[in-house]
């Protein structure tokens, strides 16, 4: 599920709690003009894609699904590619979007800190042994 929003999205929601609610009603992405930068860099880190998109193209996105809405089906269909970094309906609007590789990466392996750290462990184990640290995990 798509989350179509204006600018600025996620003002005033600086904690991991916002991207966490999205995230249990099921949203994988957020499309916007612009959003707040914690906002943002929290979407990652919980698995949801935010899409920058000029102001008027969201803006169309919107008037394409107020006109769906108003249809049979009732819904606007739009899909998304990470990894060609690319959103199409089934009509005739296609754009593409920019996402960092690094953060491109995580999100199509489905990576999150942890599981970034945990693929480090025996490097991690090499150095507390190097430098007289206990290990942080028992075998």
């Amino acid at each position: 599920t798509i989350l179509l929003a204006r600018r600025n999205f996620g003002c005033g929601s600086s904690r991991e709690h916002a991207p966490w609610a999205l995230a249990d009603y099921g949203f994988r992405a957020v499309i916007a003009p612009t959003f707040a930068d914690i906002f943002y860099s929290n979407c990652f880190s919980n698995g949801i894609l935010p899409i920058r998109l000029p102001e008027e193209d969201v803006a169309e996105l919107f008037r394409r699904a107020a006109i769906a809405a108003a249809g049979e089906s009732g819904q606007y269909r739009l899909q998304i590619d990470l990894t060609s970094c690319s959103l199409r309906d089934t009509d005739d609007f296609a754009r593409s979007f920019e996402v960092e590789p690094f953060r491109q990466r995580c999100l199509l392996e489905g990576l999150d800190n942890i599981a970034l750290s945990l693929r480090h462990t025996d490097a991690i184990g090499e150095w507390e042994s190097a430098h007289g640290m206990p290990p942080v995990a028992a075998d």
